[in-house]
């Protein structure tokens, strides 16, 4: 319920939002040359000729996989199986009750369904938070858990120091750093390229395939946040264990300094680490615009970033949508591991 509140408040903001934003879409669709008759009939299609809080109930019944419709072609809400699909669970006096798939509507410049075009950007966009995260987790339990071991030594304060860096080091200016670095002037010894992005066409004519060379400086870029941010969690958590009793009662038992540490510790430390796993998984797929942008890489970012160029308005309100998913549905599933890993937590 908390999720679905999250999501109404979303859907709202972004409706409201981009509709106060000046400029024509019935215009931009058909060019500044267009008839007064044909804008006037785009902006009928889009129910722009209607109130605002006519349109975000429009826009409302079109998102939500349970929606309302007339029966009357000349309704607004009329249903069509071919832009809507779904199925029908209610009909009465002219009305129906339609379970469907979000209808995040059309491009206003390419008229394809938003849908499709996000189904095809978001598995890169995907891939590459992926990759970023799994490198941070790796990396940052790993250099975090060395730091707190060898608290206050020279290996403590290096890592410390690069903590701080890359937490202050913005993406953008790191990404153009590193495509500039290991893309240009190390390429013959890395074998990178500058840009790219995970599926290319072969010149050879042997067709598209994917290209994974090319997601290594990206995924480099966009994990060097929360690298450092992991980091410093891991460390801070693991020093606060390692300070409890249960943890001397264990190696006053005879119990091995590993086994400490992997057994009684270091597992009890990540609830912290989860918590920023969970939200910045969903921060990167957001925030990987720059880095999109920076490296080519077609991912949602890319593709918002060429909607914005164009007020191609229904794009950019499907990508914060299914953005917004993302952060409801990680932070459910964050919920369940809490349980795993702290049985304090589980609901009886």
């Amino acid at each position: 319920m908390y999720g679905f509140l999250v999501l109404l408040g979303v859907v709202s903001l972004v409706f409201f939002i981009f509709n106060i934003l000046p400029g024509d879409p019935a215009r931009m669709m058909l060019g500044q040359r267009a008839d007064q008759a044909a804008i006037d009939e785009i902006r009928a299609e889009l129910g722009m000729d209607r109130s605002i809080f006519y349109q975000y109930g429009l826009y409302l019944n079109d998102v939500s996989p349970l929606s309302y419709h007339r029966t009357d072609p000349e309704s607004a809400f009329h249903y069509a199986k071919e832009k809507y699909g779904g199925i029908k669970l209610l009909q009465a006096d002219g009305s129906s009750l339609v379970l469907k798939k979000p209808y995040l509507r059309k491009s206003y410049q390419s008229r394809r369904m938003v849908a499709d075009i996000l189904a095809e950007s978001l598995p890169e966009t995907a891939v590459l938070a992926v990759a970023s995260i799994l490198l941070a987790a790796l990396f940052g339990i790993l250099l975090g858990t060395l730091a707190a071991l060898f608290k206050d030594s020279y290996l403590d304060s290096l890592l410390l120091l690069i903590a701080t860096s890359g937490m202050a080091l913005p993406s953008f200016f790191v990404g153009v750093i590193f495509a500039w670095l290991f893309g240009f002037v190390l390429s013959d010894l890395t074998g990178l390229n500058m840009s790219g992005s995970l599926y290319e066409v072969d010149d050879l004519g042997r067709g598209e395939y994917i290209n994974w060379s090319n997601l290594v400086l990206p995924a480099l870029t966009l994990g060097i946040r929360p690298l450092s941010v992991i980091l410093q969690l891991s460390r801070n958590a693991l020093l606060e264990v390692l300070s409890m009793d249960y943890v001397r009662t264990a190696r006053a038992k005879g119990l091995s300094f590993t086994a400490t540490i992997w057994n009684h510790s270091l597992k009890n430390a990540l609830n912290p680490v989860v918590t920023a796993l969970s939200g910045m998984f969903a921060s990167l797929m957001a925030g990987a615009v720059f880095v999109e942008i920076i490296f080519s890489w077609k991912g949602i970012g890319w593709e918002i970033v060429n909607a914005l160029e164009k007020y191609d308005l229904p794009i950019v309100m499907g990508a914060v949508l299914c953005i917004a998913m993302l952060f409801v549905c990680i932070n459910i599933v964050v919920d369940i591991i809490y349980g795993l890993l702290d049985p304090r937590l589980r609901i009886k």
